[in-house]
């Protein structure tokens, strides 16, 4: 199969992540942080071990910043409805995957007041557009690295700017960069990252992190077991202890540790550059389809590989049942959890085909790609 998948869920995995995943269920599968004998020790040197690549990727100064969640959807909850209460108001943007919307939605209908800034042709967000509609009571700024749809990146420096300028709290959904674009979380003054494991990273499902500067406040998500302080009623504040409820994903984290280590091994840049070529390949060939719509990739503008297209007027379910049925393709059609994207982007209610790469994709593959499209096109 030709998997161009990616942006939901990166595959395949580097030989030493599966690795890492079975070698932990074999041979250290006791409860992390839960007691003294040596399994546990061994599995908690699993989490260290991707807690302190994690930090060091996203320049946090202290680990213990970078909390465990299970997704980025868990993060997102817990950023979001850790410091908004009812009476502060939000900032977002039209980009937003529901990850970052449904909690939002669910506030305001508790009293929290949430602004949603559009974007433009491209699929970008002007900052000072961000700053329009910052008000008195506005307490977050919260807004995606990079669309999942157009996969546009976005000014993150400028935006944490404004939002440090104001007073406000700012959040980035980062479920679409991290591993696949530079982070540093001091240097742009970023204070909440919300991450998944299982995409750029190349990490297992299951595992994912919030980062949370020093200095900033939330309420937990959840309460419970920590391995630490049992004796409390409360939970204890240190971190990460208290934003990490519950047993966490061992060998999906001893996963995520390998996956992060094969990044730095192989070099950031390297990935990038080979996807950035994949990529412009990609969305050459496909505007030169007659009939073929690209949206959002404008000169310019920085990308991370993901290109969103439809043909003609066709239902993008049909396109990539084609493609699945026919040309043993993985590709995503519909509205990809953003439905106020594809409604900037006037692709709603039927959304697009999207196609998303990475590093172990190759230039035969997109050509083969190109060649299924243009028969589909010809075919339709």
């Amino acid at each position: 199969m030709i998997y161009f998948d990616n942006a939901a869920s990166s595959w395949p995995k580097p030989p030493q992540v599966i690795d890492a995943v079975r070698e932990a269920l074999e041979d250290s599968g006791a409860n992390p942080g839960r007691s003294g004998h040596r399994l546990a020790r061994k599995a908690a040197g699993h989490v260290y071990e991707a807690r302190k690549r994690l930090a060091r990727f996203i320049g946090a100064e202290k680990e213990e910043r970078v909390v465990f969640t299970a997704n980025a959807t868990e993060a997102l909850n817990t950023a979001i409805n850790g410091v908004l209460k009812q009476g502060d108001h939000v900032v977002t943007t039209v980009l937003e995957h529901n990850s970052m919307l449904r909690p939002l939605y669910l506030l305001k209908k508790k009293g929290v007041d949430v602004s949603i800034v559009s974007c433009d042709a491209s699929g970008k967000i002007r900052p000072d557009q961000i700053e329009h509609h910052i008000k008195l009571n506005t307490k977050l700024v919260a807004l995606t690295h990079a669309s999942n749809v157009t996969g546009t990146i976005q000014p993150i420096a400028a935006i944490a700017e404004i939002a440090r300028r104001r007073g406000v709290l700012l959040l980035v959904d980062a479920a679409q960069t991290a591993g696949a674009y530079p982070l540093d979380v001091s240097a742009l003054g970023i204070d909440m990252l919300a991450m998944t494991g299982h995409k750029a990273f190349s990490g297992p499902q299951g595992t994912g992190a919030l980062y949370v500067s020093p200095g900033t406040a939330l309420l937990p998500l959840k309460v419970g077991g920590t391995g630490s302080f049992s004796e409390l009623e409360q939970q204890p504040e240190g971190f990460p202890d208290y934003l990490e409820s519950g047993t966490l994903n061992g060998p999906g984290l001893a996963g995520l540790a390998a996956a992060l280590e094969f990044l730095e091994e192989t070099g950031l840049n390297e990935i990038m550059e080979h996807e950035q070529l994949l990529l412009s390949r990609l969305v050459t060939m496909l505007r030169n389809i007659e009939g073929v719509i690209v949206y959002g990739h404008q000169a310019g503008v920085s990308h991370v590989p993901v290109v969103s297209f439809n043909i003609h007027n066709c239902d993008p379910a049909e396109v990539s049942f084609a493609l699945d049925r026919i040309y043993d393709m993985a590709v995503r059609p519909g509205l990809h959890c953003a439905p106020l994207a594809h409604k900037a982007l006037a692709t709603y209610p039927q959304g697009t085909v999207r196609a998303s790469l990475s590093y172990f994709n190759t230039l035969v593959e997109v050509d083969n790609f190109i060649e299924a499209i243009e028969q589909i096109t010809h075919d339709l």
